[in-house]
């Protein structure tokens, strides 16, 4: 502003003395002549020099003006320039505090919105305090007055499983039992023990159990045991469950890790019973029978073992276990009796005075593998058996002679029909020298003429239908059956062995005069001069479970069970005319059914 001023006032300067100068410079023009006569002379102006510095001064005056102007200009910018300074600060200071204001504000609303959200997690949190101390108030108070479990030293004791029962059980055939049926005891037609029926009532299948518990960070621990009524001292045996008084069901210890590692021992059921859930001892599933021998074609044994089995993720299982044996005594027609296989028990050694005792060489051994892949559960399973006696020949020195039986069964249970409303299940056993391990105990072995032993070939079969249309009622249905193979050779031209052709049939179908019966001693099953070989037993059951009642206080359970039974014998040699009014079988065959109704009325501890 001040420059352009200047220059200004210097371009009008110089033109004012380049406009003096040629008025100076240049020449004068002539003078006019007049006729008349001179004026007076006008007085002299001012010089050229006079004017040049009074035009100086105008000049000097103006650009001294100009100067002040330019200073207070200055000074006018320099004030505006500090006032825009100043409101420039005092806007960046507004705008700061603006900011700050606006900062507050988003901190006060963040401040007050975790307030609110504070304020809505405690109430919320209260709403949930309130309701987890009055759901632990509860879950304490039914602690104390009515406990699922009893707590002891850090372990959980739980009772369930133990009932009071009170069973009836009528037979068409009589077989001198209780509860529990001897299917190879099922009467022949033709015999005493057929011709009368029987009623039994019975409390002995009351059941006591104790489960006790432990978690520790790693693994569980379980104990388990189980008792019931169902054994006589002068008849308990191990033939295929342990049956002494007081009679032990289970009484066993698990111990499972995090890891899916499951190691097990004591007495229970065997590995090759069916289970529910992977291999785990407690999850096996029997048939829902009142008859405490469960079912025809059932395969099972209750003995020692010891396993281990393992989980592969959630839907495979396998395991191995080493069980107690026990061989079936040799069963057949003309079997030779120079050798030796066990003996009776004896009273120092704590087994009842019963022959039915074997010296066994091996455990038997159980592997098994179980799949669950969302329908049903899935089993397969192998046993492996070994037997031996020791063999006194004619001529020669004694010796032991060995025998393997094995056997591989599989099956499955699964819902049909919703969750449970209908369950179909079918399990299976087929091998040699198992007959043990099926419900009806035919038989497992026989002998060579030379005293050596033979496995017999056979198989159990049992399937199931069960119906659940309401929690509280179970409709049951089962058909199975123990079989065996006729296993007999020929010594000359005699038969020995299991189910031979020359077996005597003749008396099978005439029941005759039995002098201890007619003393009044015990029924016989089979009629005189009928010694043919069991071939097989089958069953048809049908049932229900009503639970008349079932809240924390405990459950009442009522149940009717109808089973018809068949037991047939390999036919033999020669047959007879049957009593009036009966038929002759020609191929001298024979056979008992009975017909079985069971009833029970248990309470059960919740």
């Amino acid at each position: 502003m001040k420059l352009t001023v200047k220059a200004a006032a210097a371009a009008l300067l110089a033109a004012s003395l380049v406009v003096s100068y040629a008025q100076t410079g240049g020449s004068t023009p002539p003078a006019k002549k007049h006729a008349a006569a001179k004026k007076p002379a006008a007085p002299a102006g001012p010089t050229v020099q006079e004017q040049i510095d009074q035009m100086k001064q105008q000049f000097q005056g103006e650009i001294d003006g100009l100067k002040a102007d330019l200073a207070a200009k200055d000074a006018q910018l320099q004030q505006a320039q500090q006032a825009a300074a100043d409101a420039q600060a005092a806007a960046q200071k507004a705008q700061a505090a603006a900011d700050a204001q606006q900062q507050a504000f988003t901190e006060n609303s963040a401040a007050v919105s975790t307030l609110q959200s504070t304020v809505s997690d405690l109430k919320t949190n209260q709403l949930s305090l309130t309701t987890t101390v009055s759901d632990e108030t509860t879950s304490i108070k039914k602690a104390i007055n009515n406990p699922d479990v009893l707590h002891f030293k850090g372990i959980t004791l739980s009772p369930t499983g133990s009932f009071l029962a009170a069973e009836t059980v009528n037979r068409t055939g009589a077989t001198g039992g209780d509860i529990n049926t001897a299917f190879t005891g099922v009467p022949l037609q033709y015999s005493d023990a057929y011709q009368l029926s029987e009623f039994q009532g019975s409390g002995r299948q009351s059941r006591l159990a104790l489960k006790a518990v432990g978690k520790l960070p790693s693994f569980t621990i379980t104990g388990y045991y189980e008792m019931d009524w169902l054994s006589s001292g002068t008849t308990s045996n191990n033939n295929q469950s342990n049956s002494y008084t007081l009679r032990q069901r289970q009484l066993w210890a698990d111990a499972k890790t995090n890891s899916g590692w499951d190691f097990s021992g004591g007495q229970g059921w065997s590995l090759a019973a069916e289970t529910t859930k992977g291999l785990t001892r407690g999850t096996e599933i029997l048939p829902s029978t009142i008859d405490a021998q469960y079912e025809a074609g059932f395969v099972w044994t209750r003995q020692y073992s010891f396993r281990v089995s393992k989980d592969i993720g959630k839907a495979a299982f396998i395991g191995a276990s080493v069980e107690s044996a026990e061989m079936l005594n040799p069963s057949g027609q003309g079997l030779p009796t120079n050798e030796l296989f066990g003996s009776t028990g004896t009273g120092g050694g704590l087994y009842d005075n019963q022959a039915n005792y074997s010296f066994n060489y091996t455990p038997d051994f159980v592997v098994k593998m179980a799949f669950e892949p969302g329908w049903g559960h899935w089993e397969v399973f192998g046993i492996d058996r070994n037997f031996r006696d020791r063999i006194y020949p004619t001529t020669g020195s004694p010796y032991n002679s060995t025998a393997t039986g094995a056997g591989i069964g599989g099956g499955f249970r699964a819902p049909l029909v919703g969750a449970n409303k209908v369950v179909i299940g079918l399990k299976g056993l087929w091998g040699q020298g198992v007959g043990r391990y099926g419900s009806s105990t035919i038989a497992d072995v026989t002998l060579r003429p030379n005293a050596t032993i033979s496995p017999i070939h056979g198989f159990s079969a049992l399937s199931t239908i069960e119906m659940n249309p309401t929690p509280n009622f179970n409709l049951y249905f089962n058909y199975g059956g123990d079989y065996l193979d006729r296993d007999y050779v020929l010594s000359g031209s005699t038969q020995i062995g299991y189910g031979t052709r020359s077996a005597s049939m003749t008396g099978c179908l005439t029941e005759t005069m039995n002098g201890t019966a007619a003393a009044g001693g015990a029924a016989s099953i089979t009629p005189a001069g009928c010694t043919g070989s069991n071939k097989d037993v089958q069953e048809f059951t049908a049932g229900y479970w009503w639970n008349i009642h079932n809240s924390p206080k405990g459950r009442l359970r009522q149940g009717i069970q109808y089973s018809l039974m068949r037991r047939d014998l390999w036919s033999g040699a020669g047959s007879t005319v049957a009593p009036t009014g009966g038929t002759a079988n020609p191929t001298g065959g024979a056979h008992g059914d009975d017909n079985m109704i069971f009833t029970s009325f248990r309470y059960y501890l919740p």
